[in-house]
């Protein structure tokens, strides 16, 4: 196997790490910081350049943009986070439009189970009361299924 095929799998556990840190955080005080985000996002670039996805990365950059217009919507209507929408926009980033079915459907299933697991207290940790309304940290199921996208091999080199 030659070298690039080693560093962008190696970007891939850097990437796994950064999440698995933003997932805490969000889990421990609701927020999710500026700085782990552009890692993420530049990790992304990295990847796409030593990887040989490069060609196609200014297609997961359009789709990342096309998505987070309705992202924005929602963080209007106060249903999500200013966090969570950039972390979903560079998660968009991330998957393109190759992975973006498998992302969801992962995405999905852990936002059900998370929201369940708060509902019967089994995550008591994970929700708060903020205006009247129950929140729970998004990141953790966000996080989740980006990793669960790079283990399915989604996003294996093109070397």
């Amino acid at each position: 196997m030659p070298f690039l095929y080693y560093l962008s799998q190696g970007l891939l556990v850097v990437a796994a790490a950064t999440l698995l840190q933003i997932a805490w955080t969000d889990l421990r005080k609701y927020r999710i910081p500026n700085l782990p985000v552009v890692v993420l996002a530049a990790v992304f670039f990295l990847h796409a350049a030593v990887s040989g996805r490069w060609v196609d990365a200014h297609w997961n950059v359009a789709f990342a943009a096309l998505m987070f217009v309705p992202l924005l919507v929602f963080y209007a209507r106060r249903l999500m986070g200013a966090g969570d929408v950039k972390l979903l926009t560079v998660a968009f980033l991330w998957v393109g439009l190759d992975c973006a079915l498998m992302f969801a459907i992962m995405l999905l299933t852990l936002v059900c189970i998370h929201a369940v697991a708060a509902k019967f207290g089994w995550a008591q940790t994970c929700a708060t009361e903020h205006d009247k309304r129950r929140r729970i940290a998004y990141a953790p199921s966000i996080s989740g299924a980006l990793i669960g996208t790079f283990m399915l091999g989604c996003l294996a080199p093109a070397i």
